[in-house]
C-alpha cells in the first residue's frame, strides 16, 4: 500500500476511527495548519492524528488554563525534540475535519471525525506545521472477531453498570451497540476509562480479533477494580474531551 502525506496534529490522547475529536485551535502552527485545509475542497480536510510518547503539547490539557512550565521555543517542532518522530507513537489515526470555524480570537473550533489508521513513518519540520509520511493500515477482523464480540459485548455492560454505580448514576437505556466488530472495538477501546498507553496499545493491535481480545481482559479488570473504588470518571460512549491546542 502506498504512502501518503498529511498535516501532523500531536494530542496528548488517542483517536479512534469512527470517534468525534471536537478540537479548539489556537497555536500558531495549528493555525497555519487549518488555514491550509480551509483551503482545500471540503471532502478532503484530512490531517494526521497522533499520540505523544515523549514531550508535550505547548498548552495544558484543560480549556484555559495556560501550562507554566510548557517550552517557549516556537516552530512546528517545539516541545517535540531534534527528532520528532520519536515523540510520538507509531500508529494513528487520519481524521476527516467536518467543520472548522475560525473564532474572533483568530482561532479555530474544528469537529472531525477519526477514518482509518495508518503507521507514521517519518515527520518533516521544514513548513509551518509538522507534515508526515504515513502508510495506511488495513483492518482484519482476524480469527473468531464475531464470538470475541459477542462477549465484549457482555462485558462492556458490566462494566458501564460499575461506572454508574460508582458516579450514583442510572445508567441510560437502549444504547445500542454497534455488530461489526470492527466498529465495537473502536467504539469500547474509546470509552473505556484507560490511560494513553493503553488505549495507543489498543489502537496499534494487528488486527480486531486481537483488540477484542485485550479489551475483553481489560474490561474485566476494570470493572473489578472499579467495585473496589467509591469513585471513578465516567466517560461519553461516542466523544472525547475538547483539546486546546
Amino acid at each position: 500500500m502506498s504512502s501518503l502525506r498529511l498535516p501532523l496534529f500531536p494530542l496528548n490522547s488517542v483517536l479512534f476511527p469512527g470517534l468525534v475529536l471536537p478540537l479548539n485551535v489556537f497555536e500558531a502552527r495549528y493555525r497555519a495548519m487549518m488555514r491550509d485545509l480551509l483551503e482545500r475542497p471540503e471532502d478532503d480536510r484530512r490531517f494526521a492524528v497522533v499520540a505523544i510518547r515523549d514531550g508535550r503539547e505547548v498548552a495544558f490539557t484543560a480549556p484555559g488554563l495556560p501550562d507554566a512550565t510548557a517550552p517557549t521555543a516556537t516552530g512546528p517542532a517545539a516541545g517535540f525534540g531534534d527528532d520528532p518522530v520519536r515523540a510520538f507513537h507509531a500508529v494513528g489515526c487520519v481524521a476527516d475535519a467536518a467543520t472548522i470555524q475560525e473564532k474572533s480570537g483568530g482561532g479555530y473550533e474544528v469537529l472531525a471525525t477519526g477514518t482509518t489508521r495508518f503507521r507514521l513513518l517519518s515527520v518533516d519540520a521544514s513548513g509551518p506545521y509538522l507534515t508526515g509520511e504515513l502508510e495506511p493500515l488495513e483492518e482484519d477482523h482476524g480469527e473468531g472477531a464475531g464470538a470475541l464480540a459477542s462477549g465484549v459485548v457482555r462485558a462492556f455492560r458490566a462494566y458501564q453498570k460499575r461506572l454508574a454505580w460508582a458516579n450514583e448514576r442510572t445508567l441510560a437505556s437502549g444504547q445500542d451497540l454497534p455488530a461489526d466488530p470492527a466498529v465495537l472495538s473502536y467504539l469500547v477501546a474509546a470509552a473505556a476509562v484507560l490511560d494513553v498507553p493503553a488505549k495507543q496499545e489498543l489502537l496499534a493491535a494487528p488486527d480486531t480479533a486481537g483488540r477484542l481480545r485485550q479489551e475483553l481482559k481489560l474490561l474485566r479488570q476494570e470493572a473489578a477494580v472499579i467495585g473496589k473504588l467509591p469513585s471513578l470518571p465516567a466517560v461519553e460512549l461516542t466523544r472525547q474531551p475538547t483539546s486546546p491546542n
